[in-house]
């Protein structure tokens, strides 16, 4: 007969998955929008290919901060959620909402003036063109998903994450006809090249908050909630809330994404071939950390609901419930990129000396699959905790103090290439690992309503 303490994990393992799985598949969605921008790019030039990869790289760093700091929403749901405050929850998403457009457009007018800087970062000529071309169609669906982000989140907060899926996959069946349409020119439109994804993605982020508004308005889960029944202005000192608990949270995602963006910019130093070859690489690696990041979602969520409960092993049994579930579904990952790794190149291009090298950065990427599901779960329990300034800390030591360092020695100091910069990501993801790992621990064994102590 089990013990209560595993009956207990079980348990919570069992609605970790269930509220995590469509979440992942939501994440996944997301993570194969970079597929098709990619895959789309990829046949219609090994220079398309190229310039995508650099813009992107462009795109999602400073996308990254208000993705990070908008995250701040979940937990704080969730919490309400637990204590039972349900009236609180709509003036919160309202706040949220205020927030990101504030945070849309700011990114905007960011992403309006990158482009200029692709000269002095000693991005190569020929991918210079079509990266400003993919920024700036790009840029106009931006306020389009930091909403969406919102009104997610919302959703994710409160234990209901199957819009995440269906409205993820439902932007899939838009942008994949729409972007090889646009960057091919079929139908008598102009043929945009790098433009044409980037369009493509801006109209589904659009479409994707369009259509979860209005789900979210007409639903009658959350019919109590009275989300949008009536509108205040913006509230300083909750948007100073969510600003205080997501902003550090958006800054450690970004500097993990930050160690990734950079690597890829300076791999785009190197020539089209190695950013090409990068660029299926890092795809294929980000599509496989959406499994463990929706893992990390559905923990920080039901650390929150624990947390608002004032339930200390509640706390500590959903983490370990998105660490033993990180660990399996990271072995699976691991595996696959083991024995498929030059296949799963050929899927994105058709030059050979492209998929024979991001079939050896994808052996490389298969290292490091168990440390980034260690450091993305406990980044998300310690979120559940609304402890995110520390975290932000240490994430910075593990990613630039460690990470970029190994990964510019090896791959440019000592001439390795594109494989020294992979290099480097995995001796960053592995000391984030460890410095996330042991926080959370130590975190665990406070009460769990000493929140905010980071």
């Amino acid at each position: 007969m089990p013990s209560p303490d595993r009956s207990f994990l079980h348990r919570d393992a069992v609605h970790t998955a269930r509220l995590a799985a469509p979440l992942v598949a939501g994440h996944l969605s997301h993570g194969l929008v970079g597929v098709v921008d990619t895959v789309v790019a990829g046949h219609h030039g090994t220079t398309t290919l190229a310039a995508v990869s650099v813009g992107a790289a462009l795109f999602w760093l400073p996308m990254l901060i208000p993705m990070g700091t908008l995250m701040a929403l979940p937990p704080m749901v969730s919490q309400h959620d637990g204590a039972g405050r349900h009236a609180d929850i709509g003036p919160l998403l309202r706040q949220a909402l205020w927030l990101a457009l504030l945070l849309g457009g700011l990114m905007f007018v960011l992403l309006s003036l990158l482009p200029h800087l692709l000269g002095p970062m000693g991005i190569a000529p020929d991918i210079v063109p079509g990266a400003t071309a993919f920024l700036h169609a790009i840029r106009w669906g931006i306020p389009g998903f930091t909403l969406y982000l919102a009104l997610r989140y919302l959703s994710d907060g409160l234990h209901w994450s199957v819009p995440t899926m269906v409205v993820g996959f439902g932007g899939l069946l838009l942008l994949a006809p729409a972007g090889y349409v646009l960057t091919n020119g079929l139908f008598g439109l102009p043929e945009l090249g790098a433009a044409g994804v980037g369009l493509a993605s801006a109209l589904m982020f659009w479409l994707q908050a369009l259509g979860l508004a209005l789900y979210l308005a007409r639903a009658r889960r959350f019919a109590h909630l009275h989300l949008f029944t009536h509108w205040e202005p913006p509230h300083p000192a909750t948007l100073a809330t969510l600003l205080r608990t997501g902003l550090p949270i958006g800054v450690t995602v970004a500097m993990e994404g930050g160690l990734f963006a950079a690597t890829a910019l300076l791999i785009g130093r190197l020539g089209d071939v190695p950013a090409a070859a990068h660029q299926i690489a890092l795809n294929v690696a980000s599509l496989c950390f959406m499994v463990p990041f929706g893992l990390a979602e559905a923990t920080t969520v039901r650390v929150g609901h624990a947390l608002g409960r004032a339930d200390a092993a509640g706390v500590r049994r959903a983490a370990m419930a998105g660490y033993a579930l990180a660990l399996l579904t990271q072995s699976l990952s691991a595996g696959v990129l083991l024995l498929g790794h030059d296949a799963i190149a050929g899927l994105y291009s058709q030059d050979p000396q492209v998929i024979e090298l991001a079939g050896r950065l994808l052996l490389l990427a298969a290292l490091f699959q168990f440390p980034d599901g260690i450091q993305v779960v406990s980044a998300g329990a310690l979120r559940g905790l609304q402890d995110t300034r520390v975290p932000m800390l240490l994430a910075a030591l593990a990613y630039w103090g460690i990470g970029m360092p190994v990964g510019a020695g090896l791959g440019l100091g000592l001439g390795w290439g594109a494989a020294g910069m992979w290099l480097g990501l995995t001796a960053g993801l592995g000391m984030a690992a460890l410095l996330l790992g042991l926080r959370f621990l130590q975190r665990s064994r406070q009460q769990p309503t000493m929140t905010n102590a980071g």
